[in-house]
């Protein structure tokens, strides 16, 4: 900002908005919030010079500039309502947001506020700020199966070329596979790998192997090899493939020491692709437990330094997981840190008395309205 200021007066508002060009008034604008002056009226002034230097900034496509002045405005912020002082971040943000290009600039500027909120326990407006974020990460999902679904549609209604009727559905596959919905996805990775081997097009490997990806994630892991090894398969042997065979693999024999193998001889191939990792992520998850739940089961009481080393991962890793699954009520028990113990409670038995119970209130119940509308019609 400039180190000369301008009264923060509707005067120097106006004399901004009939500079000669826009850096002019970019410039009035800066020394109009350079005023030392926090009295309401100047208050109110400022935030109609910062709407105002947004909306300039925005038209010179001048993004850099615009993260900046969101940090020049903090001392400001301190000084007016938490309310206000969301209004104006959002609106900068916004302002960001219209300028071409700047997709990771405003994800990264969301971020670098949310942690400025949460060192001032602004959580009001870090609430605001982070719905500004799940703007750019959350609201991408419905959109886009919005636009596959219009894209097929015109798609079954005109002539579409094969490339371009595979790309929809490959995106279609990813987003179903984002949903869990596997076998919808594998189903969609089929069509789209027929498209694209039919003309020889390098995505037809990823089609197939995220085929082998949805297989193995509905435990139907050991059809990827004979998948791999079918006419159409045996076309594209080599890392994608081997590294999907690889997984299957671990994931047939319930291993995590194989898995976290593939995972390392093939990170170019799975840690790499994010559609992949997204989904082994959640697959090494369910893994764990699953590895953690045989372990302990002949157990009533186990050291978790033992089952760490049975399952060969650090112990402070599997002590946290342990503790994660007894919150989610994977299994019932408790963990002794004192002395670094699991113990684990037998599953109560159900009590038959309370649902007997019930069931006979409930009869007793039907046979007084019963005797009641009998009695009636005697009555009567």
């Amino acid at each position: 900002m400039s180190s000369s200021y301008l009264p923060a007066t509707t005067d120097s508002i106006v004399q901004a908005l009939e500079a000669k060009n826009p850096s002019e008034a970019i410039s009035i604008l800066y020394r109009v919030l350079d005023d030392p002056s926090s009295s309401s009226e100047a208050l109110r002034i400022k935030e109609q010079a910062i709407t105002n230097l947004s909306d300039f900034l925005r038209e010179q496509n001048r993004a850099e500039e615009l993260c900046n002045l969101l940090t020049q405005l903090r001392p400001f912020f301190s000084l007016i309502p938490k309310a206000k002082t969301a209004k104006i971040v959002r609106g900068i943000i916004d302002s960001v947001a219209k300028i071409p290009g700047t997709s990771d600039l405003q994800i990264a500027l969301c971020r670098e506020m949310v942690q400025w909120t949460r060192r001032k326990s602004a959580h009001s407006l870090g609430s605001v700020l982070r719905q500004g974020l799940q703007h750019f990460d959350g609201k991408n999902l419905p959109k886009a199966k919005a636009a596959l679904t219009a894209a097929r549609t015109a798609a079954n209604a005109i002539y579409v070329p094969p490339a371009q009727q595979g790309t929809i559905d490959l995106q279609s596959g990813i987003l179903h596979a984002e949903e869990k919905d596997y076998k919808t996805a594998y189903s969609y990775f089929f069509e789209a790998f027929e498209a694209f081997n039919a003309l020889e097009d390098p995505r037809a490997v990823f089609s197939l192997k995220y085929m082998l990806l949805c297989k193995i994630m509905v435990s139907q892991a050991d059809d990827v090899a004979g998948i791999i090894s079918s006419k159409a398969g045996l076309q594209y042997v080599g890392p994608e493939l081997d590294a999907m065979k690889a997984v299957a693999d671990a994931h047939s024999k319930r291993s995590l020491k194989l898995f976290e193998t593939a995972l390392r001889d093939y990170k170019a191939q799975l840690e790499e692709d994010p559609i992949v990792h997204r989904h082994l992520s959640s697959l090494y998850d369910t893994l764990l437990e699953q590895n953690l739940c045989r372990l302990i089961e002949p157990y009533s009481r186990v050291e978790i330094a033992h089952i760490a080393e049975l399952i060969e991962l650090p112990t402070d890793h599997v002590e946290k997981k342990l503790s994660q699954m007894i919150l989610d009520k994977k299994f019932a028990g408790t963990l002794d840190q004192g002395v670094g113990c699991l113990i684990i409670f037998e599953d109560p038995k159900a009590d038959a008395i309370y649902p007997a119970t019930l069931e006979t209130i409930s009869n007793m119940g039907k046979v007084v309205d019963s005797l009641f509308v009998r009695s009636a019609k005697i009555m009567a």
